[in-house]
């Protein structure tokens, strides 16, 4: 069985203001043509198809379009799951009547247990899910983590393993030892940041979502695809596309097919006067995302206005003098960016009160954090 493993499109996501629907399909029709061309059987989709829980009219009438062109066109079976971006809640709308053209779209951790069976893999759709979900399926209170939940998870995945099938899981979670990039929402409610990588080895393969790189992850069986698009500063230099991968019994082998960008995400340097000069925009592609470092120590009045006439897609302009000093008063703020949720409260806690919060304390913060959560990815 061949198929193609893609993940994080974020449909109607937005770079530092600037729409990307034009990027996005752009890059959808590349994977389309990675797909016939490959001659795959399948198409997988692990997770946050659209960018918010609401997505607006134009994301929702471009996803629908890629939809009906892949599935229905096209004919390619479609594989796919609720991320933590998207509303399980509105993307279930549909469902039923989607399966019978072989667009399978679980939204909900029940689903997950009835493999899709094709050629001869069995793959498991497993959304994002949160440990209250685990809790309430398997009626067991003892469920706090993501990792908790993910061993009661498997273990009844593999209650359903056909010895002469491949089997794979399609899922939208962090794995441990992965890396990020700025663009990723932080999973850290509830503890669902971490998932052990020991506890995928059940699986020939496992096509992962959420992170955006397809080097976050470095493991045998389970490899993130990273979005078709760059996202954020920090995914400059990565390389995006989709995984080909071939399943055998007890085997599959993978390759990669990188996708092209429409417009590019580039960091230039220069003084102001650099910048301006024809003979040096001329030379560079200026419809590309630009993040720009000036080298300049005086005032430049009216400088973004005049940059944005030659460079119409500027995401952000640097002042590199002064920037260690910048960085040091920055280096607080920047370890708060990182810090989860329930250490942020923690933090705050012991700043306000000189104390260290209880356990059970924790454990309230976590709960209300979670339901918050649960409550705000519902609407």
């Amino acid at each position: 069985m061949r198929f193609l493993h893609t993940a994080d499109w974020h449909i109607g996501k937005k770079l530092h203001g600037y729409d990307l629907l034009e990027e996005q399909a752009d890059a959808f029709q590349q994977i389309l043509t990675i797909a016939k061309n490959e001659e795959v059987e399948v198409i997988v989709i692990a997770g946050d198809l659209y960018d918010r829980s609401v997505p607006s009219v134009e994301a929702i009438d471009v996803f629908n379009r890629m939809i009906v062109e892949m599935n229905l066109q096209e004919k390619f079976p479609v594989l796919a799951i609720s991320g933590n971006h998207d509303s399980s809640t509105r993307l279930e709308t549909g469902g039923p009547w989607f399966v019978q053209s072989d667009f399978h779209l679980n939204t909900r951790l029940d689903q997950a247990f009835e493999p899709v069976e094709m050629g001869n893999t069995q793959f498991f759709l497993l959304p994002y899910f949160e440990p209250i979900s685990a809790r309430l399926y398997f009626d067991n209170e003892e469920i706090r983590t993501i990792e908790q939940a993910m061993k009661e998870v498997i273990s009844a995945m593999e209650k359903r393993f056909k010895p002469d099938r491949a089997h794979v899981l399609v899922s939208h979670f962090f794995v441990a030892g992965s890396e990020k990039s700025d663009s990723e929402t932080k999973l850290m409610v509830g503890g669902l940041d971490t998932v052990p990588l020991s506890l995928l080895e059940p699986f020939d393969y496992v096509a992962l979502g959420h992170l955006h790189g397809k080097n976050a992850l470095q493991a045998e069986n389970a490899r993130y695809s990273g979005s078709p698009l760059k996202f954020s500063l920090s995914e400059m230099n990565q390389k995006k596309g989709v995984w080909i991968v071939d399943t055998e019994v007890d085997k599959s082998t993978v390759k990669f097919k990188e996708i092209t960008p429409l417009r590019d995400v580039l960091q230039i340097e220069g003084s102001f006067k650099e910048l301006m000069a024809q003979d040096f925009y001329e030379s560079i592609d200026r419809e590309n995302y630009l993040h720009i470092q000036l080298t300049d120590r005086a005032v430049i009045p009216n400088m973004m206005n005049q940059l944005r006439q030659i460079y119409p897609r500027v995401i952000g302009v640097e002042r590199l003098f002064g920037r260690e000093e910048r960085q040091k008063k920055n280096e607080t703020k920047k370890e708060i960016k990182t810090l989860a949720p329930t250490e942020l409260v923690n933090q705050f806690f012991s700043e306000v009160t000189g104390e260290e919060m209880t356990q059970q304390q924790e454990v309230w913060i976590k709960d209300n954090l979670e339901a918050l959560h649960q409550a705000e990815r519902g609407k």
